[in-house]
């Protein structure tokens, strides 16, 4: 097969997925805490495409930007491999202590059954998801575990989330359920695709790069580059079905090289319509249920620290946006002073976070920085926060800027 031509659609991705003030900074739509300091970033990865590729007619960089804007799929269900290394330190027993209050594993007053805390435990790890969609108004995602499983439910104005394990329910319904979809973290690869193209500007070098089989399907690779020194990332590849114009793999690769940062991708699927009864629930007997105004109630009242500190920022007042593209760095003032507490002063998690920052200085002041192999996020002293995905040198030079 001839070589596919280098095509750059920038403009076009543009024209595709316009990018409003908020989408500014949608590549830090994805929560990711680092002992509970969060910075925000999408993060994804290759999943395993089939052997061969297959031999399709040539097509550009904006032809298959277009294909993407255009698909219309309605029903689908399927089988979706999600695996991330951020390079994270593995905090042990420490964890419990530090998501204490958010939710998480149904500490605290909030129910292990809500999205928002479930979802957020994809930022790591390797995860199986089985997937089904019939139109905009009944979708069913399940996150499977050893023994266990959790379902994400959407039948028209009920939402429901449940947690096997823990036998609880979480129930929304109406417009506010709406709202709530939208915060949720991106789980499959065409809300990952959607978020990079949204990305997309001057900055970036968008071609084709050949063909791929994804779960069983024939499939385009599109390509994307960022142009600018600075960032951390590498590349984004998105394997896109040849005939619906959905993507099937999303690959997110650092600039450092290595292993993907994040792998998420379809290793089986089809589109035909699924079963009614896939969408049905109804809460097992002796199951807590938790409504969405009685979470929202007990949200509303957890303190933001410690390990709260990801749900905190969460639309956060005064959050901004330095420079521009991939270099693009996220900040806000928290407010705290004094920094990040170490060593003595903070005690057993203080002498934790001490070994995981590096200390900085600049125009700015000082402050730590704490690095993943995608994002680094520094505190300053005087409670200021900077995070993207950059290198640290680009970080405190945003810092410095941005004094």
């Amino acid at each position: 097969m001839a070589p596919y031509e280098s095509d750059d659609a920038v403009g076009a991705a543009r024209d595709e997925y316009p990018r409003s003030g908020r989408r500014k900074a949608a590549r830090y739509a994805v929560p990711v805490a680092v002992v509970g300091v969060a910075a925000a970033t999408i993060g994804l990865v290759p999943a395993l495409a089939d052997s061969g590729d297959p031999d399709l007619p040539r097509i550009s960089a904006q032809q298959l930007i277009e294909k993407i804007a255009k698909s219309d799929v309605q029903q689908l269900s399927g089988t979706v491999k999600v695996s991330t290394d951020l390079g994270l330190p593995d905090l042990g027993g420490l964890e419990d202590g530090l998501m204490s209050g958010s939710g998480r594993g149904g500490s605290g007053d909030g129910s292990s059954a809500d999205p928002k805390a479930k979802l957020t435990e994809l930022v790591s790890g390797t995860h199986t998801l089985r997937v089904a969609a019939d139109g905009p108004d009944r979708q069913k995602l399940s996150l499977l575990e050893s023994g266990a499983e959790y379902s994400l439910i959407h039948d028209g104005k009920d939402v429901w989330g449940y947690d096997s394990k823990s036998n609880q329910v979480f129930h929304s319904t109406g417009s506010a359920s709406g709202k709530d979809r939208d915060a949720e973290p991106p789980a499959t690869p065409k809300d990952f695709a959607d978020q990079a193209l949204k990305s997309v500007d001057d900055t970036t070098s968008v071609t084709v790069d050949g063909t791929a089989h994804v779960a069983g399907r024939d499939a385009y690779k599109l390509l994307i580059r960022p142009k600018q020194s600075g960032t951390t990332v590498g590349a984004i590849s998105i394997a896109v079905d040849a005939r619906t114009g959905m993507p099937l793999k999303f690959t997110l690769t650092p600039r450092s090289g290595g292993a993907a940062v994040l792998d998420a991708g379809f290793t089986q699927v089809s589109f035909a319509r699924p079963a009614a009864s896939t969408f049905d629930f109804t809460p097992p007997k002796g199951a807590k249920v938790t409504e969405e105004k009685d979470a929202a109630g007990a949200r509303e009242h957890t303190p933001e620290h410690g390990g709260d500190f990801a749900g905190g920022l969460e639309g956060k007042d005064g959050l901004k946006v330095l420079g521009k593209g991939w270099t693009s760095v996220a900040t806000f003032d928290t407010g705290a002073k004094g920094g990040v507490p170490t060593g003595s002063q903070g005690g057993e998690l203080g002498g934790f976070l001490g070994s995981l920052g590096d200390p900085v200085s600049g125009r700015f002041g000082k402050g730590t920085v704490f690095s993943t192999r995608l994002v680094n996020a520094l505190i300053t002293d005087d409670g200021k926060v900077y995070a993207g995905t950059v290198t640290k040198d680009a970080l405190v030079k945003a810092a410095d800027a941005g004094k």
